[in-house]
């Protein structure tokens, strides 16, 4: 029993249409999802608090974050949301694939700014405060967008593409850039584990395993997992199959015990006491919930 959706690490399934791979929506934490798991995606994501605040994670740099704030995030990078003690965040998710404004043949802009932009090759802002410089032009050209997506008039697709090079423009020429961003080679070495994890998480995984799988002694990896993530990689693991089996417990009236087996927990016992610390309550009374 496999998810594969906006939790799982490397989203595959794409958010946007082929015929205009742009798409908006809204989405709320805690109450649509417990957390987003570090993951990433083919498309440029950019997220607008509306309200509350909690905690973004971009390249593994956490942003306290609150109303008003627009979080962009590259084509590629790593990122996380979760709550911030237990304040509720609501947001706007903006995604749209690099193509979409890119021009056949040979294209200054694209092969001058955006390329590079969006492969966080240059590196601008990952969170835009109320106070910056270019924060009023950015949050106008979000609001045209919403406008747009919300009437769509006829030809609506052109002004949505003015729009984005427009608050692209903005972005740059904020020109802040990140503060001790890890080496793309840490970042890369970090999506093999969570791919790895993604993959294999209803299988034992010892660290042993995935150890071998970045070609790192046991001690080296396990250095390199805690000082990355924050958190031991068992702690890591047992956490995302709790997640997991959260998700499976809304989804289907399937029996605990299969649940508890299908996200790695081979002691029913264990599987009911971890996820009671972590949530509260039961697996039966949290599906009931």
């Amino acid at each position: 029993m496999n998810l594969t959706n906006y939790e799982i690490y490397h989203e595959d399934k794409s958010h946007t249409s082929p015929e205009f791979p742009y798409n908006t929506y809204l989405c709320s934490i805690p109450l649509d999802f417990s957390v987003v798991n570090m993951h990433w995606h083919e498309e440029v994501e950019i997220i607008v608090i509306k309200k509350g605040m909690g905690i973004i994670s971009v390249d593994l740099t956490e942003y306290e974050v609150k109303n008003g704030d627009i979080v962009f995030v590259m084509s590629g990078q790593l990122h996380a949301i979760r709550q911030l003690g237990n304040n509720t965040m609501e947001y706007e998710n903006i995604l749209f694939k690099p193509s979409l404004l890119r021009s056949g043949g040979y294209d200054l802009c694209w092969d001058n700014f955006l390329s590079l932009m969006f492969s966080a090759a240059i590196d601008v802002s990952a969170v835009i405060r109320t106070y910056d410089s270019r924060y009023n032009e950015m949050a106008q050209a979000i609001g045209q967008l919403d406008l747009l997506c919300d009437s769509r008039p006829e030809g609506y697709q052109l002004a949505v593409k003015g729009h984005l090079y427009l608050l692209l423009y903005h972005l740059l020429a904020q020109c802040s850039v990140y503060k001790d961003r890890p080496p793309r080679k840490q970042l890369e070495k970090l999506k093999t584990i969570l791919s790895y994890v993604e993959s294999h998480y209803a299988e034992p995984i010892t660290i042993e395993d995935i150890a071998g799988v970045c070609y790192y002694s046991k001690s080296y990896f396990m250095k390199f997992f805690k000082e990355s993530m924050g958190v031991g990689f068992i702690a890591y693991l047992n956490d995302f199959r709790l997640e997991i089996a959260a998700q499976m417990l809304l989804a289907a009236d399937t029996n605990i015990m299969d649940i508890a087996s299908a996200c790695g927990f081979d002691n029913l016992s264990y599987f009911n006491r971890s996820f009671k610390k972590k949530y509260g309550v039961t697996p039966g009374r949290f599906r009931k919930k």
